[in-house]
């Protein structure tokens, strides 16, 4: 088996989106047979090209050293946004060098409050701190030019936690972003890739906010209000074009809000959903939101934004549970463990057999 570099990782995450660190460290491991085999040199390659054959960005030639992991990119300067793709060769103990390892990549976020055109928008009038509020919906519409898109981004954060959608489809696979954090001090932005979300024409950016750790019940001593009383939202989505044009929609006081059927959702204490209350195709152009309400514009300081470097939270595991007849007559749901999720059921049509006849006084 021919010596081989794999498992090539950047801030300890394959091909991140969104990272804000100027200055990523880098890391890989040697794969092959027979004993003894060891790194004893290396080279890495970064490059603004996937192919290698321009926009050369850090060339560190023969290192000689062992190290393979936490080595520090040392090249040109990073803007936000930028996509850098990566390469490496070692040379073993025998001083063979080994083939070029198959590219990998990251990609920055937005690295200084001055990139953020974006405003905080809130959904909310006044609120009691006391009282479970409903989700706020938030949505709005916009019009794109009829040429390809190269490329798009969404960098989202929220006070409470937030699904973000373009054209009725949500961005990503994560929930309950933008995770738990001392939010004063950090609060996580998630890099979406919504290229293929966006069409020529008509488009509608929509977001669902929730509770969550910000003001939601957290903790043994069930607190509320923690971080604060009203949920916002902060989103700016960076669309580039083939021909090298740009667009960039932001959270501004073009954004409509409404409530939905979500009448309550919190971590501990639970969700309450009233299906009658369903607004099909809110989130997606052609909806009439002349009813809805317009935004609050906020002021919140920007400082404490970062990139979201840590493992996302995500949908695992589908259990299906035992239904059980308990002694005082109820039905119990057993799902065998201990779990963190939602419940998904299906609300079956009564048989005509089983609804009340004329004059059953029901």
């Amino acid at each position: 088996m021919t010596t081989t570099v794999h498992a090539l990782r950047c801030e300890y995450h394959i091909n991140p989106l969104g990272l804000d660190v100027r200055r990523p460290r880098l890391g890989w491991k040697l794969r092959g047979d027979g004993r003894g085999l060891r790194q004893t040199a290396y080279q890495v390659q970064v490059s603004a090209s996937p192919r290698f054959d321009h926009g050369l960005l850090w060339d560190t030639g023969r290192v000689e050293t062992d190290q393979s992991v936490h080595v520090p990119y040392g090249g040109l300067e990073l803007s936000s946004g930028q996509r850098c793709h990566w390469r490496v060769r070692l040379w073993d103990q025998t001083g063979t060098p080994t083939a070029w390892s198959d590219p990998a990549w990251w990609e920055l976020g937005l690295l200084s409050s001055d990139d953020w055109r974006a405003r905080w928008i809130e959904p909310e009038g006044e609120v009691d701190p006391q009282a479970y509020k409903p989700a706020p919906h938030l949505r709005r519409a916009f019009t794109l030019p009829s040429k390809p898109i190269a490329r798009a981004r969404a960098y989202v954060t929220a006070h409470g936690v937030y699904e973000f959608s373009l054209n009725g489809q949500v961005a990503g696979d994560e929930v309950l972003a933008p995770g738990f954090t001392t939010y004063h001090k950090r609060l996580q932005v998630q890099t979406y890739d919504v290229t293929s979300l966006l069409t020529p024409g008509d488009n509608v950016a929509g977001a669902i906010l929730a509770d969550g750790w910000w003001r939601g019940k957290t903790s043994g001593l069930s607190l509320r209000n923690v971080y604060g009383q009203r949920l916002a939202l902060l989103a700016q989505v960076h669309i580039l074009y083939a021909d090298g044009s740009e667009d960039i929609i932001v959270t501004d006081d073009a954004w409509r809000a409404a409530t939905g059927p979500l009448l309550k959702s919190d971590m501990k204490d639970g969700d309450i959903y009233d299906a009658r209350l369903e607004m099909p195709g809110w989130n997606a152009p052609g909806f009439d939101d002349s009813a809805w309400t317009p935004v609050r514009m906020a002021d919140y300081n920007l400082s404490n934004l970062v990139g979201s470097n840590g493992p996302k939270i995500r949908p695992q595991e589908t259990f299906t549970p035992k239904l059980l007849a308990v002694p005082n007559g109820e039905t119990v749901l057993d799902f065998g463990q201990n779990i963190a999720g939602w419940v998904r059921f299906r609300q079956l049509r009564p048989r005509a057999a089983d609804l009340p006849g004329p004059g059953s006084g029901a």
